[in-house]
């Protein structure tokens, strides 16, 4: 294992560019592969790219509020404290990965956006307290919890196709959640992921030698040293205001309110916005003062560059994929070779190739469903399983996608190429799992 990791971090390390690299030579090849293999000219497809490249500004800054507000509810010394006191009971740099691959899990399959945020948060923790740890390891570990989301609670497509009035309940009605997410298949997954991912990361710890510590000082946000520094002097009306804890108090107040009467109407449903509500209204009240809680605010946008940058491009590619009909034809490559036994395992596949080119649970469904669902149709086979065999290639491929490890290469201060060696492995290992299961159960 120890050869195998090696090697895959040395191929990173050496040929993988950086993500805004990344995303640049993913748009020439999906510009060249839309003129291969659609009836798309050159005019054609920059229009789509064109077209397509502002289609994820909603969500682009959904993303940079989880990682500028995670962040910051991070450095409050209340938050500091609970992470502290989580990352204590790893003694070992063993079981530093395991425990952090466990929360990264349980919280991932609670919530993909809390998944990615406080997985690498408690991350930064455990390389602060535990000697000798690999900390590229430890980020990955992190990250390799994602590859669940698709089968937990925020899974977009099995939520979408058990809304009333969703975009193909022509052709297949409403399927509930107890035949998807609680489906034994999709239980069985999570299950043998969870008894796997940790004990996988923990045999991927490199030698002494080839490990790779960070000094703890420099994990250190400066917002955390800032609460001594809070003028003594006489302050000015205005500074009064800025060091008003009544202000964060009452407005954190409305916040938390709010939660309260929305959680009580629905449940405890969480999605990407309330995720964020609630993160930044904790930070407002752990930080305590606003002086304090905008210092970390300024703090955590440092590393929100490479969403901001990056994402417009995968609109562009996503507008290329769908409409020039490239999304659609691999889809259809994989169906054409499926009969009833196979079809959910090609239909796995061809999601977890797509969603290379198609970061996006909701727009990747969109693209693919009704391909999928009409072949599942005319075979006769479970429209369920179909879903979920979608749902779960968009979420396999993740772990070679740049585009979903960015809020946590931000707050872990990493590169891609840093973790990518270890990623590679926990996708070959989960696409054994996931393949078996539809293939066999």
């Amino acid at each position: 294992m120890k050869k195998v990791i090696s090697f895959f971090n040395r191929i990173m390390q050496r040929y993988l560019p950086d993500p805004f690299l990344f995303v640049i030579i993913l748009t020439f090849v999906v510009f060249a592969l839309g003129l291969i293999f659609t009836n798309s000219g050159p005019v054609d497809m920059v229009k789509y790219w064109g077209g397509g490249f502002w289609g994820l500004l909603a969500f682009s800054m959904q993303m940079v509020l989880v990682l500028v507000t995670g962040h910051v509810l991070a450095s409050s010394p209340i938050f500091k404290r609970f992470l502290g006191s989580l990352a204590s009971t790893a003694k070992s740099p063993g079981s530093a990965i395991i425990i952090v691959t466990i929360v990264s899990i349980i919280a991932s399959w609670i919530n993909w956006g809390f998944g990615l945020v406080i997985g690498a948060l408690f991350a930064k923790e455990l390389a602060k307290r535990v000697e000798n740890v690999d900390y590229r390891l430890l980020i990955a570990s992190a990250y390799s919890g994602f590859v669940v989301w698709h089968g937990g609670f925020s899974g977009s497509i099995p939520l979408t196709i058990a809304t009333d009035g969703h975009f193909t309940e022509n052709l297949i009605g409403v399927i509930p959640t107890d035949q998807t997410i609680f489906a034994p298949f999709n239980v069985v997954i999570i299950a043998a992921l969870f008894i796997t991912l940790p004990l996988l990361n923990r045999f991927m710890m490199p030698s002494k030698d080839e490990t790779i510590t960070v000094d703890p000082v420099l994990l250190e946000d400066p917002s955390s040293f800032q609460a001594a520094t809070i003028e003594k002097a006489p302050l000015t009306p205005a500074e009064r205001l800025e060091n008003s804890w009544i202000i964060s108090l009452f407005v954190s107040g409305m916040g938390l309110f709010f939660l309260f009467f929305y959680f009580a109407d629905n449940g405890f449903k969480l999605n990407l916005d309330i995720v964020n509500f609630l993160f930044l209204f904790l930070g407002i009240l752990f930080h305590w003062r606003p002086k304090l809680f905008l210092e970390a605010v300024m703090n955590a946008v440092k590393g929100a560059s490479g969403i901001i940058v990056q994402f417009p491009f995968y609109a562009g590619i996503m507008g290329m994929m769908t409409a020039s009909g490239l999304a659609a034809v691999m889809s259809e490559a994989f169906v054409n070779i499926s009969n009833e036994h196979t079809f959910h395992f090609f239909a796995f596949l061809s999601a977890g190739i797509v969603n290379i080119f198609v970061p996006s649970g909701g727009g990747q469904w969109a693209v693919q469903a009704p391909i999928m669902l009409e072949a599942a149709l005319a075979l006769d086979v479970s429209v369920a399983r179909t879903a979920m065999a979608v749902a779960w290639g968009d979420a396999w491929t993740n772990m070679i996608q740049p585009f979903w490890a960015l809020p946590a290469l931000a707050i872990a201060g990493l590169k891609a190429k840093d973790i990518m060696g270890f990623c590679v492995i926990v996708l070959f290992m989960s696409g054994i799992i996931i393949s078996l299961a539809f293939l066999l159960l």
